[in-house]
């Protein structure tokens, strides 16, 4: 299964010290706005999302049909035949996409350890 371009989604408490922290680790703004309240920062192949008030927990991100430049790749699993593997394989899911659709959907899973992993496809 190809579930594309990995990040954390960090609930951060404050955006302008969460900025400073990963500068410091040589990570640098890839892409958001601060003044929105979220950031992509980018070190090499390194993506780290900073969302402050945007939600509770931090979220592992899956991006098919992504590479970590958020350039579209042409080989990828479709994020529908991913929820369906899932579903077929017993993991529950928290939200989903609607199957009937193509292009853009995204649906969620919670690990053992209850921690959310997005799979969000943009193409």
């Amino acid at each position: 299964m190809k579930l594309g371009a990995f990040s954390i989604s960090l609930a951060v408490k404050d955006i302008h010290a969460s900025k400073d922290f990963y500068e410091k680790l040589g990570f640098s703004q890839y892409a958001g706005d601060i003044e929105r309240n979220y950031l992509i920062m980018k070190n090499g192949n390194a993506i780290v999302g900073l969302f402050q008030g945007m939600f509770e927990q931090n979220i592992l991100t899956f991006n098919p049909g992504w590479d970590e430049n958020a350039n579209p790749v042409a080989d990828f699993d479709d994020v529908r035949d991913i929820q369906k593997h899932l579903k077929a394989n017993g993991v529950a899911l928290q939200t989903e996409a609607d199957e009937s659709t193509t292009g853009p959907a995204s649906f969620v899973v919670m690990d053992p350890d209850g921690n959310p992993v997005l799979i969000d496809q943009h193409v």
